[in-house]
């Protein structure tokens, strides 16, 4: 791995953590929003590691509020809703623009936020149903901040994966 791409990868993670404590109407936070940018601009893969990364800090910062386990399905939801949303963009980018962020954009949400929930409901119960609409709407914002940014940067800056 180049030091450029680490480094970028490093400042993104750094703008999740940010991210994490800007909230609007008290529980949306901008933490994922620069997974979601940095998988546009790095590749689905450092994405991944980018949105699994910065919630785990983010988590262990607070001190697991929800508990350990329940932040690792979390963690891995976040690798592959990035995996996801990086892949679906691509697959559809070359065909129309505008469909591939639409696309991208519903897979992403529906996997950060029921797929989410339904996968930690096990061990945090059913009272985490109503995180749904909150993390749909978070999910939603987040995606949508990160591909008007990526509309603005010019393609000499993407270090996608080879």
């Amino acid at each position: 791995m180049k030091t450029k791409r680490l480094v970028i990868m490093g400042l993104f993670i750094a703008l999740s953590f940010v991210g994490a404590n800007i909230k609007i109407m008290g529980s949306i936070a901008f933490d994922s929003m620069p997974a979601f940018l940095g998988t546009l601009i790095l590749g689905p893969i450092m994405g991944a590691i980018i949105g699994a990364v910065a919630h785990f800090l983010s988590a262990l910062t607070s001190g697991f509020p929800l508990s350990l386990p329940v932040h690792m399905i979390v963690m891995v939801d976040m690798a592959v809703t990035m995996i996801l949303f990086g892949i679906v963009y691509n697959k559809f980018k070359n065909k129309n623009n505008i469909l591939a962020a639409i696309v991208a954009t519903v897979v992403a949400v529906i996997i950060n936020g029921p797929v989410s929930v339904f996968a930690i409901i096990p061990i945090a119960g059913k009272g985490v149903l109503a995180l749904l609409p909150i993390l749909s709407l978070a999910a939603l914002a987040n995606v949508i901040i990160a591909i008007i940014i990526y509309r603005f940067i010019p393609e000499k800056y993407f270090q996608r994966d080879k």
